[in-house]
């Protein structure tokens, strides 16, 4: 018996000095300084800034850019350097809120296209600055880049670094872009932060709490809308706030949705979100993707219940669809939850994934709800960003990738499979 106690006690022991060494062993990074990107030294009214790339329709791209003075809203585009045998004229807006008056943004498609090829591009006929981009390959496998609630520190920049060094398709982020509240100079300062790797890749985005940016007697979302035009049109939307997009080829389809635009039964994001799923042929699309900002899972003690009334609202819809995952940003740290629907495991359910871990100012949300529920895999709060690795028409890889002392450290890695390859869910339908 005193044998059995003394036992007890030294495993009692070792399973405490794990503990402490694990807590030791990783140590939760601390937030970094708010950062603020000029202009370049060299660059005059008339030089090309800020410059982002979105798709339109199958083989058409969006580029957007931003002088200080009026220029031409044109670019000329071709396959190699220096040599531009295309060119194509968009138009340009500024906007205005309380004392600032933006630059003149230009918006500007470019097509058609071809898939999986590098196109070299100027902006307003400037010769001091050549851009180049890939477009989207037609065929599996394509990779997504996913960050979220982004910002402009320290972190945001090591975020971007690591992203660079991936050689992905496209890139996603479910809200929260430039953390500017209210301060409409740092939109400018993000657009610069982000340009090198905007520039080159097709960056589709939808909002965040933070791109709202009321104020009496102004709309909401003015500099967010001016800004970051995505193709809502395209999609029969109705608002630059939620839409939807196919890719390689329509194997994929991709939903924006707005956590911070009405949503309920009878409203505009909701009746087309049920005209959107419709026309949905899972025979020709076997992937499907949501994003929204709030997330409708979370076991982490910040902003709990603020995705709640979306969940109520459109979860039905997205199950009865068979949507494959949704990713989230809002809270401040990563999050995979198995696939779930009403608060339950559900094999036919999307898996929820929260990437609100990008960069922000505000720090990491590192307060988690304890006992952890068995919906919640792996939960992290340290900054990261994850890819989504479409590999064929059943599976695809998710990695998260954590930001360890500046590297690009893997912390979580599943594969999923499609639920348009699951008869049970078929059936279910």
């Amino acid at each position: 018996m005193a044998l059995s106690s003394h036992l007890q006690m030294v495993l009692v022991l070792i399973l405490a000095f794990c503990s402490i060494w694990g807590s030791l062993a990783y140590e939760r990074p601390k937030a970094r300084e708010t950062i603020s990107v000029p202009l370049d030294d060299d660059a005059d009214g008339l030089t090309p800034q800020q410059v982002h790339v979105s798709i339109v329709g199958s083989d058409k791209m969006r580029v957007t850019w931003i002088t200080d003075d009026d220029a031409p809203s044109t670019v000329e585009y071709g396959t190699s350097s220096g040599q531009y045998p295309y060119s194509a004229t968009g138009s340009s807006s500024t906007y205005s809120y309380l004392l600032y008056r933006s630059g003149h943004i230009h918006d500007v498609v470019i097509g058609p296209l071809n898939p999986n090829t590098v196109y070299y591009y100027r902006c307003s006929s400037n010769p001091a600055r050549e851009f180049s981009l890939k477009t989207p390959p037609l065929n599996l496998p394509l990779k997504f880049a996913v960050i979220g609630d982004l910002g402009q520190t320290g972190w945001t920049e090591s975020t971007l670094q690591h992203l660079a060094a991936w050689s992905h398709d496209m890139l996603l982020l479910p809200g929260d872009l430039s953390y500017a509240d209210y301060a409409q100079k740092s939109w400018d300062s993000f657009g610069r932060l982000v340009e090198p790797l905007a520039s080159s890749r097709p960056w589709m985005v939808t909002q965040g709490n933070h791109e709202i940016e009321k104020l009496p007697l102004m709309t909401s979302f003015k500099a967010y809308n001016a800004r970051w035009r995505m193709p809502y049109d395209v999609s029969s939307s109705d608002s630059n706030l939620y839409y939807s997009f196919d890719v390689a080829g329509g194997v994929i389809h991709v939903l924006m949705l707005g956590s911070y635009a009405d949503f309920g039964p009878g409203s505009s994001q909701y009746n087309w979100l049920q005209s959107d799923l419709a026309k949905i042929d899972r025979a020709r699309t076997p992937w499907v993707v949501a994003l929204i900002h709030a997330p409708w899972y979370n076991t982490n003690e910040d902003h709990q219940g603020e995705g709640e009334e979306m969940r109520q609202a459109m979860e039905e819809s997205l199950y009865g669809a068979r949507v494959d995952v949704v990713f989230a940003g809002h809270v401040h740290a990563y999050e995979r939850f198995t696939r779930v629907y009403d608060n339950k495991k559900d094999d036919c359910a999307p898996v929820h994934i929260t990437i609100g871990d990008g960069g922000n100012k505000e720090g990491l949300a590192k307060d988690y709800m304890e006992p952890q529920p068995d919906i919640s895999l792996f939960r992290e709060a340290s900054f990261g960003h994850g890819r989504f690795e479409v590999m064929n028409e059943t599976h695809a890889r998710w990695t998260w990738h954590r930001n360890d002392d500046d590297e690009a450290v893997v912390g979580d890695q599943v594969w999923l499979t499609t639920l348009a390859s699951n008869p049970a869910c078929n059936k279910k339908k």
